[in-house]
C-alpha cells in the first residue's frame, strides 16, 4: 500500500511539473483544449479582473498644463571668481622677514544655480537678477538636454528680473497669461531646479495678490503661494493650471531655507513690461518726481488729521527736482496721482514710476487739511547699480 501511495505522489508531481511548463512556454496549447479540460489548470490567468484604459487621465490631473510649460523651463548654471583677501599679516615688515613675501592668493570659483523661462523662440530667457547678478559664465540647460551659453542683455535689480538670450534653434517658448484673471484659490504649479535635483513641479493655490512691505524688491507686487518653492526654483515659471505663465517664482518666506508653504512670485504684467524696456531701451524707464516719502504712522495721522492708510508724508523735496518746480514742499501729503488713490508710500512709487517721462500729472497733496492740487512735469529715475552683495551671495531663492 506505501509502495502505491509513493507512486501515485511522483506521477502527481511530474505531471504538475509538466502543466506548470507548458503554461510557462506554450499556453496557447491551454488555450485550444476543450473548456473541460481547461478549467483544470492552475495558472491566474483566467481570474477576472478589471483594468483601466492604457490612456485614461486621472480626474482632476494637470499633465496637460505640465507637458504645455516644463519644455519652456530651463536649469540656469553660474559661475563667477571671487578674489581672496590677502593675510593682512604679510603687510608686517618683521613677518615678511621671518616668513618671507606670500604669494596673492588664487582667486576660487563659485557656482550657483537657477531657473528661468524662455519667453521667445528666437532665444530671450527671463529670470530673476540675483541668479546671474555677477556670474561670470552662464551656462543653460534645456529639458531636452541641450545646451548654451547665455548672455545678459539686461537687468533691472528693483525688480529682481534679468533677461538673457541663447542661440539654438526651435526653442519651446511659453505661453504668456494674464495676471488678471487670476484670483486668491486658483490653482498655480510652479516649475524649477529645486537643490539642483533636476526639472520639478509643484501644485498650490494663490494664497494672496498685489503683497508689498516685503522689503525684499523696490518694487513689490507679488503673488503669493502655498506652491513648494525651494533653492534653485529661482527664475522658475509660476504657471496655471492651462500651462499659462503668471509669474517669476522669485522669493521664500523661511527661517531654515527650506520651503514653509509661504513663496512669492513676480507677476507676468510686471515680467512684460520690464522685458519690453529692456528690449525697446536696453534697461526699464520709470517716471521720478524726486520727493523723499514716508509712512504715515498713528502718531503722523493724528498730528495731521488725517487717516492712517491715507495717503504718503512727503518728508523732503530734492531741490530742483520735478516736485520741487512744480511747488510740492516738506510736510505735503500725496492722496492721489491723477485718478488713481494712494494709501501708503509702496502704492504711490509704484503709480509714479508707471508714470511716462517729460509729460505732466496730477497730483492731489493735502496741505493744512486742505487738498491742493498741483501739475507736475515728470523726470526719469535713475538706473541703480547693479552691484554684488553679500545678501545677493547667501540668498537663494530671494
Amino acid at each position: 500500500m506505501r509502495r502505491l501511495w509513493l507512486l501515485f505522489a511522483q506521477a502527481a508531481t511530474v505531471c504538475l511539473a509538466i502543466l506548470l511548463i507548458v503554461i510557462t512556454l506554450k499556453p496557447e496549447w491551454i488555450n485550444n483544449l476543450p473548456s473541460s479540460v481547461k478549467g483544470l489548470h492552475l495558472t491566474t490567468a483566467t481570474i477576472p479582473v478589471k483594468e483601466a484604459p492604457v490612456n485614461a487621465v486621472a480626474p482632476g490631473s494637470y499633465r496637460d498644463a505640465a507637458r504645455r510649460a516644463m519644455p519652456s523651463v530651463v536649469n540656469i548654471f553660474t559661475t563667477k571668481e571671487i578674489k581672496q583677501t590677502p593675510n593682512p599679516f604679510f603687510n608686517d615688515p618683521l613677518f615678511r622677514r621671518f616668513f618671507g613675501k606670500h604669494p596673492n592668493p588664487r582667486p576660487q570659483k563659485q557656482s550657483s544655480l537657477g531657473s528661468g523661462v524662455i519667453v521667445s523662440s528666437t532665444g530671450y530667457i527671463i529670470t530673476n537678477n540675483h541668479v546671474v547678478n555677477s556670474a561670470d559664465e552662464i551656462d543653460v540647460v534645456l529639458s531636452d538636454g541641450r545646451k548654451a551659453t547665455a548672455k545678459v542683455v539686461g537687468s533691472d535689480p528693483e525688480t529682481d528680473l534679468a533677461l538673457l538670450k541663447i542661440d539654438l534653434p526651435d526653442l519651446p517658448a511659453i505661453t504668456l497669461g494674464h495676471i488678471e484673471n487670476a484670483g486668491v484659490g486658483d490653482v498655480v504649479l510652479a516649475i524649477g531646479n529645486p537643490f539642483g535635483v533636476g526639472q520639478t513641479i509643484t501644485m498650490g493655490i494663490i494664497s494672496a495678490l498685489g503683497r508689498n512691505h516685503l522689503d525684499i524688491n523696490t518694487f513689490e507686487n507679488f503673488i503669493q503661494t502655498d506652491a513648494a518653492i525651494n533653492p534653485g526654483n529661482s527664475g522658475g515659471a509660476l504657471i496655471d493650471t492651462n500651462g499659462n505663465l503668471i509669474g517669476i517664482n522669485s522669493a521664500i518666506f523661511s527661517q531654515n531655507g527650506g520651503s514653509l508653504g509661504i513663496g512669492f512670485a513676480i507677476p507676468v504684467s510686471t515680467v512684460k513690461s520690464v522685458m519690453d524696456g529692456i528690449i525697446t531701451n536696453g534697461h526699464v524707464i520709470r517716471g521720478w518726481i524726486g520727493v523723499e516719502p514716508q509712512e504715515i504712522t498713528q502718531d503722523l495721522a493724528d498730528n495731521f488729521g488725517v487717516k492712517e492708510h491715507e495717503g504718503t508724508l512727503i518728508a523732503g523735496v530734492i531741490r530742483g527736482g520735478p516736485a520741487d518746480k512744480a511747488g510740492v514742499k516738506p510736510g505735503d501729503i500725496l492722496i492721489q496721482v491723477n485718478d488713481n488713490k494712494v494709501t501708503d508710500r509702496v502704492v504711490m512709487m509704484n503709480l509714479i514710476a508707471q508714470l511716462p517721462p517729460n509729460k505732466n500729472a496730477r497730483l492731489v497733496f493735502l496741505r493744512k487739511g486742505k487738498p491742493v492740487t498741483l501739475e507736475v512735469l515728470i523726470g526719469t529715475r535713475a538706473q541703480p547699480k547693479n552691484l554684488p552683495t553679500e545678501d545677493d551671495e547667501q540668498e537663494e531663492p530671494r
